[in-house]
């Protein structure tokens, strides 16, 4: 018997299935791919002249201490029983509910103490209700 070698062609790298992958990456990037136009409208305004409109009242005031005692305005209340501060809020408003409402409260009052000034607020009829804040300070 007579055993005959073959010979090895040199080994060479297929390319179709990286060209394969390298299409289907392209076709996937083109269907993922939103293309949207952005259009700008240029708008010029109009002129008008006219009387400026209606002054927005000065806004109340809500404080409350870390205590959880209030005051409106300024003014500190005689007790910290919701219909003092509805009474309150209702007389220095003199009946005018679309006035915006300011709770300001200290960051160690009790949590019960500005859900009353909320529920009183409400209560009474104030519809623009907001609470004040700071920003943290930066850290270094």
């Amino acid at each position: 018997m007579k055993f005959k070698r073959q010979t090895k062609e040199e080994e060479s790298i297929n390319l179709t299935p990286l060209i394969d992958v390298v299409f289907l990456l392209l076709i996937f990037f083109m269907v993922s791919t939103t293309f949207t136009k952005e259009t700008h409208l240029k708008v010029d305004l109009p002129e008008a002249v006219g009387e400026p409109g209606i002054k927005q009242s000065e806004p109340l005031e809500i404080l409350i201490s870390a205590q959880g005692d209030y005051s409106v305005n300024g003014k500190a209340l005689v007790n910290n029983q919701m219909k003092t501060l509805k009474k309150a809020l209702l007389e220095v408003s003199q009946g005018q509910l679309d006035q915006p409402l300011i709770i300001t409260a200290d960051a160690k009052t009790p949590h019960q103490a500005v859900v009353t000034a909320m529920d009183a607020a409400g209560q009474a009829g104030f519809v623009h209700l907001s609470m004040t804040t700071r920003k943290p300070a930066e850290e270094e």
